[in-house]
């Protein structure tokens, strides 16, 4: 009876044992998918930009939004709502390209995607300005598709570090 008995322990001790060793496996594993995503340059978790503006043709339109990443080297890199439609735009390279509803996924309030900056689906734009209004970067163009004029005001990030 003796015998059984510790026979049942060290199956209860190495079940237990192995339990901990999977969930030890599991959180590695979730670790390290969510900072692969944080590393990838062709993922991006777009979130919305609170004080941002947008115009077409000097008015505000009745849907809209704007969204960057929190990724420094991606700040040139901008997501943006008009009405249905979703727009991905590089400062850098004064390029537009528009964005299917079928390559964003929803993450809470943010959005989630792989690289939108796709060549074929470049947008007409022309008469682009980028001007640094002080506390904002404001950029303007043409969307020669609907021949509007576009115009965008991101707030510069706000560097804490030296506050402190």
């Amino acid at each position: 009876m003796g015998l059984i008995r510790r026979h049942s322990e060290a199956d209860t001790s190495h079940a237990l044992r192995c339990v901990a060793l999977v969930v030890l496996i599991a959180a590695v594993c979730a670790t390290h998918s969510r900072s692969a995503h944080a590393s990838d340059p062709d993922h991006f978790l777009w979130k919305s930009v609170p004080a941002a503006q947008c115009k077409i043709d000097d008015k505000i339109p009745l849907a809209w939004n704007v969204y960057q990443t929190d990724n420094k080297k991606q700040q040139h890199l901008v997501l943006i709502l008009l009405g249905r439609r979703y727009l991905a735009m590089d400062m850098r390279a004064k390029q537009i390209y528009n964005v299917p509803l079928s390559d964003l996924k929803a993450s809470g309030p943010n959005w989630e995607s792989g690289d939108l900056f796709i060549q074929s689906r470049i947008l007409p734009t022309e008469n682009w300005t980028l001007r640094d209004a002080g506390p904002a970067e404001i950029i303007k163009l043409t969307l020669k598709d609907y021949n509007r004029l576009l115009q965008i005001e991101i707030p510069h990030p706000v560097d804490l570090r030296g506050l402190y």
